[in-house]
């Protein structure tokens, strides 16, 4: 049967799924078979060469990796010359080719670099069979369409499963790194896990951020993900219970007005309700101290009606204080307190006596004695010196806080004893 330009598709191909362009005469396909087994080897050589012509990415690969370029090149080309030759009624199956490549190959070489080289070892193919004269060049033509387009789908499937398994097992290992910070069960197994999960911080700091769970999971998980790579931070997420706990690092994350900001970048794919970052912590191996602060301030969150989002831990210190969180009362008074002791005592008592009086400058100036404006200039270096200003009500709230445990009789004790434990494991920074 001779080829016509306008004979229909269906008179060339047997069947809709194997797309066969070649005369269904079998002895004829044998023949043209034989012929293309012999120009394999030399199409092969012809491709490697076209990618090392074409493709930096490719010229920049180890020995090892282009070994297995050059076996899937070699494989679909030979794939190629047995879907031409075959009679049975089911063609064999292209995403076969892929197996001649190990394993690791799909980890090393990116779905985009398998088109590249798909596209380059077509080009070589239907180059050479310009050369074939007619009919045989022109069915060949068409069967090489009809072959690529069954490689292009088997090279998406095949890398998508490795998606779709990959994507669950690095879920798998998120959750059980998270888990371990949440628990404090800091060990090498925790370091190799965030490893495979590609977590590579080797500068700068670690955030622990948390908050509600979106409705939409799965969707802004990747969001997720994906907002924090183009930050230029590391990231690890995982659900945990009613709560999404993230995970951040990297050089950029050089305090907590730096740690908000980037947990700014994905508040929107949180639920709705507080969202909370704990302190700068030096490596993933103190994070929980990060992850126990701002699981703390999520529950105490609700105590202050309109607290921002994201909010810092630390500025949920007086509200963790009155739900039971040990180590807010010391961290409030190394925050409030101790500075305060050290700029002077003539700050600590005005602090008092104006919290004490109703937030009132004459009512502070006649039980001290001083001038208003002395009281006023005191004010201002109580805020200068702790950050939190005694005019605004919440931190008003949070200094009182201090002043009251600054005078527990266990709070010198239990301060010294959180406080060692936390200078041992991290940095705070502020």
């Amino acid at each position: 049967m001779a080829y016509s330009a306008d004979m229909p598709l269906a008179t060339l191909s047997p069947g809709p799924v194997r797309g066969r362009s070649l005369e269904p005469d079998a002895g004829r396909r044998q023949q043209i078979a034989v012929r293309l087994a012999q120009q394999t080897a030399a199409w092969t050589t012809t491709t490697i060469t076209e990618m090392d012509r074409r493709h930096d990415w490719f010229r920049a690969m180890s020995p090892e990796h282009r070994s297995w370029i050059t076996l899937v090149a070699r494989s679909g080309i030979d794939h190629f010359v047995v879907w031409v030759a075959d009679t049975e009624e089911e063609a064999p199956d292209p995403a076969a080719l892929f197996n001649a490549a190990p394993r690791q190959a799909m980890r090393r070489i990116s779905l985009w670099q398998t088109v590249e080289l798909l596209k380059t070892t077509i080009d070589v193919v239907e180059a050479a069979l310009y050369d074939w004269a007619s009919p045989d060049r022109e069915l060949l033509a068409l069967a090489i369409v009809y072959f690529s387009r069954e490689v292009a789908f088997a090279a998406a499937q095949v890398y998508a499963q490795a998606a779709e398994l990959r994507g669950s097992w690095d879920a798998r290992l998120e959750a059980l790194v998270v888990d371990a910070v949440m628990r404090g069960e800091v060990d090498e197994d925790l370091i190799s896990r965030a490893a495979a999960l590609g977590w590579s911080v080797n500068s700068g700091g670690v955030v622990v951020a948390v908050g509600p769970l979106p409705d939409d999971l799965d969707l802004d998980l990747d969001r997720i993900h994906l907002k924090l790579a183009r930050w230029g931070v590391s990231s690890i997420v995982s659900p945990q219970e009613n709560r999404l706990v993230v995970i951040i690092g990297g050089a950029l994350l050089t305090g907590t007005s730096a740690a908000l900001e980037c947990v700014a970048e994905v508040a929107d794919c949180f639920g709705d309700g507080p969202l909370v970052t704990g302190p700068v912590t030096a490596d993933l191996t103190s994070a929980h101290l990060s992850a126990r602060s701002a699981l703390a301030a999520q529950q105490a969150a609700g105590l202050r009606p309109e607290v921002d989002r994201p909010v810092a831990a630390d500025d949920l210190l007086a509200e963790r204080v009155l739900i039971g969180d040990p180590t807010a009362g010391p961290t409030l008074q190394q925050r409030a307190i101790e500075p305060l002791l050290a700029a002077g005592h003539d700050l600590v008592t005005t602090l008092a006596a104006f919290l004490e009086g109703g937030g009132s400058i004459e009512a502070t100036a006649r039980q001290l004695y001083v001038h208003t404006n002395t009281v006023r200039y005191r004010l201002r270096r109580i805020a200068e010196v702790t950050g939190l200003d005694p005019v605004h009500p919440a931190d008003a709230f949070a200094l009182q806080v201090a002043i009251k445990l600054s005078r527990s009789p266990v709070a010198e004790e239990v301060s010294a004893l959180v406080l060692e434990e936390s200078s041992k494991k991290t940095r705070l920074t502020s």
